[in-house]
Formats: C-alpha cells, structure tokens, sequence
C-alpha cells in the first residue's frame, strides 16, 4: 500500500512539476529578450492556457491569434503546418505544442 501511494505522490508531481518547481526554486527563468511571440490557439485548448500561463508568468508579452474564430489566424496557422494546437512563432522559429523550454530558447 505504501508503494502505491509513493507512485500516485510521484506520478502527481510530475504532472505538476511547472507549477511546483517555482514554488521550490523561485521563478530563476524570468526572460529579459525582446522579441515578437505569436501564439495560435484555441479558447478551449488546454495546453493552450498552460502556454499563455508560461508566458505571462514570465513576463513575455505576445499575440494571441485564435485559429477558431480568425480566417487569417487559420490561414497563418496552416502556413505553419499547424496540426494540432498550440503553435507558437517566437522569433521566426515555429514550436508545435506546449514546450517551455523551446520557447525559452526561442526567445
């Protein structure tokens, strides 16, 4: 039984990791670059909200295109080869899902 319960304590740090590991260590990946951040999403999106989440804790300003209600923000997004959301462009460079550290580098 106690394995167990250290495998749920494990597998649910994990999931929360980018929610917890400023907690532990302070928020160390503030982002002093300047650059333009496109982000492609939906309202609905979750990994969509964990982006913008990302994004605002760390100061990164960014457009925000919604691919649903935007002709041209679909189009754009197509352009990208979009096939899932979210899709950002930060700096030229285009990153396809919710991936922190790409967008550090990117940026």
């Amino acid at each position: 039984m106690k394995r167990i319960l250290l495998i749920l304590a494990v597998l649910a740090t994990w999931q929360q990791w980018d929610r917890i590991e400023p907690m532990l260590f302070g928020n160390n990946q503030q982002v002093a670059g300047h650059g333009e951040v496109i982000l492609y999403a939906t309202s609905w999106c979750g990994y969509c909200a964990k982006t913008r989440e990302f994004l605002d804790e760390r100061g990164i300003a960014y457009t925000e295109r919604d691919i649903e209600t935007s002709t041209d923000a679909r189009r754009a997004y197509d352009a990208l080869g979009g096939r899932g959301v979210p899709v950002l462009k930060v700096n030229g460079k285009v990153i396809h899902g919710y991936d922190p550290q790409g967008i550090l580098a990117a940026y």
